[in-house]
């Protein structure tokens, strides 16, 4: 999609569909295979721009000295510790009696049992600065970007739980389990006290079955609607009935079965899953046993290994999939998922060290969400932040570019609904749903606002640093060198020669003829740094960079 395309494409009307045969004869006849092409900065950042979110010239260096094989592993056995708690950073009184009163500022409220209305509000917002900094402050893995992915994946909107202490752990659920084992994810998420809530999962009892839950587990986190997916109405009855019993502790925030609300009937399935029977069970384990019968049955499916391999492609490679895709990528990966039972990261290094993955169709095709717009052009600039310590000025700052990615159009840990968001299911729209007239302005004023001012909290300022930036390239007082390097951090479909010497003229040499103006500009500064030389170069710095980011090609990853 070329610039005018991009800019003028119309939405078209979209259609609810979260899994469905592919839709085009052939994009790319590319597979699994191993890829034994080129390994130069080009591919390191196409591999660390879809598994992260953005890749910063310090990241770019650190896997030039590594090979494919090592940098993809790295990214899928992250070592960094856990992110330090999140704590409370509102203000409520911490007087004695008061809604909130046992919490100091600065403290944590994750064990804090707490049933008041406001402060789980608060706590929400205060547990979404958080996962914000998490975003900027990720390791050199695949960990933050495969959280947010799963935590999409499973749709809970947390202003509809209420409670943040119940979506926080839900978090740390998803976070221990992301490179983990699905099919463990999928029986532990089932007894999630998010999800039960969230689902009704905590209503559901023998004497008045509740299938929410039921076809959910089905419909979006297992086997999906695609043409070999061919569960029945029935199942979804029946699976409701093995799930009765599970409830809600509210005084201990955690999940328990209670054997006396349980069916304790043979549950019967369709022929789909070869009419499996499920004993009904009685007892304090009941729940346990059956709900594993259960995942068993579903996961005996091949459609399972499919219908993931499918929303994982969407994510991190392209947002159609072809005969050619559906043939040589999506069935060999589910293959190796299967295979390993349901392990995400032998199907995940399978993926990112395909031929398919580096095929040039597949480089800079796919839009931004705004998660990868905003965190990732913060730590492509390396934005500067405050200590850890200073918990007060970075949550701020941090609810600061939060309110960015909601403002553009993702809310995090709440989605619209539980399909998740449109962009990585609404046919055929996909992930064109993010750049619409409102959108794509508002993400132009933000990368502005970030070059110009940034933001301020208690005097701490976060802004883009155009000069720092340069200084970080190799050569920087080359105004092509510096253009291209540039370009190969931010950009990955290059401009064409002639535009960027346009650019060149216009912004570095302000309308002379020949590069000396600019290299000279620059040396004036090296070596001679007083305000007059730095306004100098930081002037046209700036207009560059804004001007690279107004560029819809700043848009694609």
């Amino acid at each position: 999609m070329d610039r005018r395309d991009f800019l003028t494409a119309k939405r078209r009307k979209a259609k609810a569909v979260q899994d469905t045969a592919p839709i085009q004869t052939f994009r790319t006849n590319s597979g699994i295979n191993t890829y034994t092409g080129l390994w130069t900065e080009n591919e390191i950042v196409h591999l660390l721009k879809r598994t992260m979110f953005g890749a910063t010239k310090a990241d770019i260096s650190y896997f030039k000295t590594r090979t494919l094989n090592q940098a993809v592993n790295e990214l899928l056995n992250p070592t960094a510790p856990d992110p330090a708690l999140p704590v409370k950073e509102y203000t409520t009184s911490t007087q004695p009696g008061t809604p909130d009163g046992n919490i100091a500022q600065g403290s944590t409220w994750v064990n804090d049992i707490n049933n008041d209305g406001t402060v789980q509000s608060q706590r929400r917002a205060s547990y979404k600065k958080w996962f914000t900094g998490n975003l900027i402050n990720q390791d050199r893995s695949i960990r933050e970007k495969l959280i947010m992915f799963l935590i999409d994946h499973f749709g809970n909107e947390a202003s509809d739980v209420g409670n943040a202490n119940w979506i926080y752990q839900q978090h740390m659920l998803i976070r221990q389990n992301a490179l983990g084992n699905y099919k463990n994810l999928i029986t532990n998420i089932t007894k999630d006290i998010a999800m039960l809530r969230y689902l009704n999962g905590y209503l559901n009892q023998a004497s008045a079955p509740d299938e929410n839950y039921a076809r959910e587990l089905m419909e979006l986190f297992t086997l999906g609607k695609g043409k070999d997916s061919k569960y029945t109405e029935n199942d979804v009855k029946e699976a409701a009935k093995v799930l009765t019993g599970w409830q809600i502790n509210g005084t201990t925030y955690t999940s328990f079965f209670n054997a006396n609300r349980h069916s304790t009937a043979n549950k019967t399935f369709s022929a789909f899953f070869n009419n499996t029977v499920i004993t009904g069970r009685t007892g304090a384990t009941a729940g346990d046993i059956e709900l594993a019968d259960l995942v068993n049955m579903i996961f005996a499916q091949q459609e399972v290994a499919k219908y993931i391999v499918r929303k994982v492609y969407r994510w991190f490679v392209y947002y159609t999939i072809d005969d050619a895709t559906e043939t040589n990528v999506i069935t060999p990966l589910a293959e190796i998922f299967r295979t390993n039972n349901y392990e995400i990261k032998p199907m995940l290094s399978a993926l990112f060290k395909s031929e398919h993955f580096f095929d040039m169709l597949n480089r800079g095709c796919m839009i931004k969400n705004p998660a990868d717009h905003v965190i990732g052009s913060l730590r492509e600039m390396n934005a500067a932040f405050p200590v850890s310590t200073d918990w007060n000025t970075s949550y701020g700052l941090w609810n600061t570019f939060y309110s960015w990615m909601v403002t553009t159009g993702q809310d995090l840990h709440d989605p619209p609904n539980v399909s998740g968001m449109p962009a990585y299911y609404q046919e055929p729209s996909f992930h064109e749903l993010w750049i619409n007239s409102d959108s794509l302005p508002k993400r132009n004023q933000f990368t502005d606002i970030m070059i110009n001012t940034g933001y301020v909290r208690n005097g701490f300022r976060v802004r883009f640093d155009c000069v720092a930036f340069a200084q970080s390239l190799t050569n920087p007082g080359n105004p092509n060198d510096l253009i291209d390097e540039a370009l190969s951090v931010f950009f990955r479909n290059d401009l064409l020669i002639q535009t960027k010497a346009q650019i060149k003229t216009q912004i570095l040499l302000t309308g002379q003829q020949w590069d000396y103006y600019w290299t000279n500009a620059w040396a004036a500064y090296i070596s001679n740094p007083t305000t007059a030389n730095y306004n100098t170069v930081n002037t046209r710095l700036k207009t560059l960079i804004q001007y690279f980011f107004n560029l819809s090609e700043y848009q694609l990853a």
